[in-house]
């Protein structure tokens, strides 16, 4: 069985009285910043000149320089992974280094003579702060890369608890399970997942059902998120009694007419592309070519025609619709 922690597992006392460095004021940054100092802990923002230290200053905290981080006891670098091997960090050899996603660590992009630890919220980053300021906490992945002093597991875990992390269990993770089954969801599961829905789509529009429908039973009415609340809160098994008798019979005698298609086979190939490294690699010459195949992408599948029509379909349908 795989280890959870929780909150009565972490030492407050692992992290008291060492300075604190949060470097990046973004999404995750800010989070976890103004979570830490509600829990007491004495932090100090190291960011660049630009509009993340005034957002910090904004918030009362007192800014440095990303190098001033390099004097801290704990490091929290919470940046984005492709930048993170060109920050200038230099911490102290008994220093904590941790790190919100376990990409860096696993394939050798963040090689320092210090303890590294991750604290991954299963999270997006606003939502950090809003689960802590609601007491309901989230899920974390917690690990060691490194742990030199000795300190490293009990010092990321009183990070991870101070920030709400240890509230619904934390789970123990290595930094390189982390990275793979992150960017797993994100390269195997998302891409197929789109797949279906796109196939979906091209049957219904062939029986004639208008495309605001489709879309509507897709993800604007919010049955199928609700449907996977329930499924969280409740488990699978009990929220499929939420649904009719006929839906049940549906779903469940027709489950196995998709046996024989292999989307293992293809998640199996994206998987070990991901595992063995060579994906980092894709992913570090994108970032140094200033991400010119993203960039490639991103205006076919989410250009802006595609957000003009869904700026449409919004203000007719849904929460957003006009009257």
């Amino acid at each position: 069985m795989t280890t959870i922690f929780y909150t009565a597992d972490a030492d407050p006392g692992a992290i008291e009285g060492q300075r604190l460095a949060v470097v990046g004021y973004g999404n995750q940054g800010r989070s976890w910043a103004l979570n830490l100092r509600d829990s007491g802990v004495d932090v100090r923002i190291c960011v660049r000149a630009d509009d993340t230290r005034e957002a910090a200053e904004a918030d009362g905290f007192a800014t440095h320089d990303v190098e001033a981080a390099n004097d801290a006891d704990i490091l929290c670098v919470l940046v984005p992974d492709d930048v993170i091997p060109s920050l200038p960090l230099r911490p102290g050899t008994g220093a904590l280094v941790v790190v919100a996603s376990g990409f860096c660590p696993a394939f050798g992009r963040l090689e320092l003579d210090c303890d590294i630890g991750m604290v991954a919220p299963r999270m997006l980053g606003p939502e950090v702060r809003r689960c802590y300021e609601e007491g309901v906490g989230f899920i974390t992945a917690v690990g060691v890369h490194r742990d030199r002093t000795g300190t490293a597991s009990a010092r990321t875990l009183a990070v991870a608890n101070a920030i709400g992390g240890l509230r619904q269990g934390a789970l123990s993770l290595t930094p390189h399970q982390e990275a793979v089954l992150d960017l797993a969801v994100e390269q195997a599961l998302a891409p197929a997942m789109r797949r279906v829905s796109l196939s979906f789509v091209e049957v219904m529009l062939s029986e004639g059902i208008p495309l605001e429908a489709i879309l509507t039973e897709l993800f604007l009415s919010g049955e199928v998120e609700r449907s996977y609340r329930l499924m969280r809160l409740e488990g699978y098994a009990v929220q499929m009694e939420h649904h009719s008798p006929t839906s049940q019979y549906g779903q469940l005698s027709r489950a196995d007419r998709f046996d024989h298609l292999d989307m293992a086979t293809t998640m199996r190939d994206i998987v070990g592309n991901i595992a063995g490294g060579a994906f980092a690699d894709e992913w570090e010459a994108e970032h140094e070519a200033g991400h010119p195949t993203l960039q490639r992408l991103k205006a076919a599948a989410v250009g802006p025609d595609v957000v003009a029509f869904e700026q449409d379909l919004r203000s007719r349908l849904g929460e957003l619709a006009v009257e």
